[in-house]
């Protein structure tokens, strides 16, 4: 028999959990799923800004998780304490991301590193694997991932956050290679510059990053998460695997080039080591 279902579909009576959604494009996401009928398990290490969402939202509408998700014990015990009616989300939503430091990888805080590791992949990781058997099982559900264009386009200082989100595109290609056969969906949003807290968190000045997003035309929160909403309302005969958004005002430009910079060949005239370790 032919799906002949068109148009947006609404998420009436699903549930979807949607982490790192204390400010930001998840707490925008976190609306907008609301707003199409889901109920929202809200994720995130700031009870304060959860209740503060929950309230917003209604309690009928959404639940408050305090939880680090890169520690999956904590991450599993909180998961089974939810309420039984929204026990086993069908809609997860891996927002919660970190970009630290901004320094070359040569000058690069190692414990900077460590944390996006932990955070961009082992969070994502951690909620995937304890949600994921339950939607195989019932054969539904939606996994999105929030990657970034600093997955696929390099840029100086960002090195493991551009490293961490080509894991996430990566890692969505091939769950959903494993789901297939399943009717559940993977999809990967890669955006370009949003205007949130990001700038601040990673150059730790609110005022360097009122002067980095001081541009027009740039992507605010709600975009994204309509594109989100856009993804889970389509048709299920559809799975948009992978989705880039750039604001109006960027793009992937020129390759970079190290100007003044001495012949390659000079630094062996200047006494520096040869390949092979002689003068």
């Amino acid at each position: 028999m032919t799906d002949r279902e068109t148009g947006p579909q609404p998420l009436d009576g699903r549930v979807a959990l949607v982490s790192g959604a204390t400010s930001g494009i998840g707490a925008a996401v976190s609306r907008a799923l609301a707003a199409r009928g889901a109920r929202i398990v809200a994720l995130g290490r700031r009870r304060e800004r959860l209740d503060q969402l929950c309230a917003s939202l209604g309690p009928a509408r959404c639940h408050a998780l305090a939880a680090d998700i890169t520690d999956e014990a904590q991450l599993s015990t909180a998961l089974a304490a939810l309420p039984p009616a929204i026990a086993s989300p069908d809609i997860l939503v891996n927002n919660a991301g970190v970009a630290l430091g901004g320094a070359l990888s040569q000058e690069a805080d190692p414990e900077d590193w460590r944390r996006m590791v932990d955070t961009n992949i082992g969070g994502m990781l951690n909620l995937t694997r304890l949600l994921l058997p339950a939607m195989t099982a019932r054969d539904f559900g939606d996994i999105v991932n929030i990657g970034s264009v600093a997955g696929r386009w390099p840029y100086r200082s960002g090195n493991v956050y551009g490293a961490t989100k080509a894991f996430v595109h990566q890692f969505t290609q091939n769950l959903r290679a494993d789901l297939l056969g399943h009717n559940v969906r993977a999809t990967c949003i890669e955006p370009g510059t949003v205007r949130t807290e990001f700038a601040a968190v990673r150059t730790g000045s609110a005022e360097a990053a009122a002067d980095y997003y001081a541009r027009p035309n740039l992507m605010e929160a709600e975009d994204v998460a309509e594109i989100v909403a856009f993804c889970l309302t389509l048709p299920r005969r559809v799975n948009i695997t992978m989705l880039e958004a750039m604001p109006l005002s960027q793009a992937a430009s020129d390759l970079a080039f190290a100007d003044g910079m001495a012949p390659a060949a000079a630094r062996r005239q200047d006494g520096g080591d040869a390949p092979d370790g002689t003068l």
